[in-house]
């Protein structure tokens, strides 16, 4: 297994831009990486966007994001009203903004969907990231859900468990409004980071993972 280094040390300020279709997409996908990013590298500035947030729900996302991002050096916090559930058939107003978030933030790394999630507006705001930001460093995170979507994907990082249950608990705690759903427990998420800790060896068994659909090595 290669190891992979990202060049964001030698950078003053490191722009990490984090997007999710619904209000608890980013912390599932990749809130253990943001939460370890943040602890190690104290120059990272944080863009965070959810585009489908409604009555309780846009207080639920935009209190977990201060939560997740208490280390961040910077930060910047978007919740947007698109209509859950249509986003293709409200992507011209959604690529409109993301043209306007393009001239928020000049990322170095991007977390956002991955492309092959049975959830429509997932696949959405996939497809529009990479439309957006063609020459960036952009890593897909995985949602689990009912449609049964997990693939294979080839990036991953180590996580120890004080971390994980970090992110665990604040999903708990900010979400409310999902506790009645079957999928939204402790056990979900702490399952689908063992599975991934397994697939890449990771030391102290856990791990997130991701799509690395391009990456160059620099010289």
């Amino acid at each position: 297994m290669l190891k992979f280094l990202p060049n964001i040390q030698g950078k003053e300020i490191v722009q990490v831009l984090c997007l999710g279709a619904h209000s608890d997409d980013i912390e599932i996908g990749c809130g253990g990486t943001v939460l370890k990013l943040l602890k190690a590298y104290p120059n990272i500035s944080v863009t965070w966007v959810v585009f489908s947030g409604k009555g309780s729900r846009i207080d639920e996302a935009k209190a977990s994001a201060e939560s997740f991002l208490v280390e961040a050096k910077g930060k910047q916090i978007f919740v947007k009203d698109f209509r859950d559930g249509f986003f293709p058939y409200t992507g011209a107003d959604i690529k409109e903004y993301f043209e306007t978030l393009k001239s928020l933030v000049e990322p170095d790394l991007i977390f956002t969907h991955f492309r092959d999630d049975r959830h429509q507006d997932h696949r959405v705001i996939s497809d529009l990231t990479w439309n957006t930001y063609r020459d960036h460093f952009i890593l897909e995170y995985e949602v689990p859900k009912y449609d049964g979507d997990l693939g294979a994907p080839n990036f991953f990082m180590h996580l120890d468990r004080e971390v994980c249950q970090q992110k665990v608990q604040l999903l708990l705690k900010h979400f409310g409004t999902q506790a009645n759903k079957h999928w939204f427990t402790e056990e979900t998420f702490l399952a689908n980071l063992r599975l991934r800790g397994i697939e890449s060896r990771a030391p102290e068994n856990y791990a997130e993972a991701f799509y690395g659909r391009k990456l160059i090595w620099h010289e």
